[in-house]
């Protein structure tokens, strides 16, 4: 029997509250780092994966039954399925391994784009819980972007996989939005993000 391919999930893939796919565990990928990217696809930014000799992140691979790839697919539109399988270390790695990018021809400069603090929330959550206070720390060094607005949605999510952060977790976000001196707006000093914003 073949087994199964399997996806490196680097955001709120690591937040097993937010799919169900099997046997998720910690792994590395080298050779690349994450960022937050606009596309005209929707007016909140991407977080991607982009390529850098000289980086490596962490996240969780996990299994996808018999390649049914679709439903994946689908929340991951916009982005571009590549195989990572020669660039991830983890525990019993298996032979296919799939991460998601968006392609540097969909990525566009400039723009009214903001990171949706619900988003990030999960992200955050997923990394404190699998990696610990350090996990969350390496994450934020090692995405580039933070420069672009964040919008503080957590009394409306807007994120659709939305979760309940204990006020620990929302502190460990807001630490260290504070020491990057992250523009954080809220959704009454900005207009809401049209197009695509809640379709992930």
């Amino acid at each position: 029997m073949t087994p199964d391919p399997h996806f490196f999930g680097y955001g709120s893939l690591v937040n097993c509250a937010t799919h169900s796919y099997p046997n998720a565990r910690p792994a590395t990928l080298h050779g690349w780092r994450r960022a937050w990217v606009r596309t005209d696809l929707r007016d909140v930014v991407f977080l991607t994966g982009v390529r850098d000799p000289d980086a490596s992140i962490q996240g969780l691979i996990a299994a996808v039954p018999d390649a049914d790839w679709a439903a994946l697919d689908v929340r991951e539109s916009g982005y571009a399925r590549v195989d990572a399988s020669a660039q991830i270390t983890a525990p019993d790695a298996p032979s296919d391994i799939a991460v998601y990018e968006i392609p540097h021809a969909s990525q566009r400069s400039g723009g009214n784009h903001r990171i949706l603090l619900s988003y990030l929330d999960v992200v955050v959550q997923g990394y404190a819980q699998v990696f610990g206070a350090a996990g969350v720390a390496a994450f934020f060094d090692s995405t580039l972007g933070w420069d672009t607005p964040i919008l503080n949605d957590r009394a409306a999510p807007l994120y659709p996989r939305a979760q309940v952060l204990s006020p620990q977790e929302t502190a460990l976000v807001d630490h260290h939005l504070d020491a990057l001196s992250a523009q954080v707006q809220n959704l009454e000093q900005a207009a809401l993000p049209g197009k695509g914003a809640a379709a992930w």
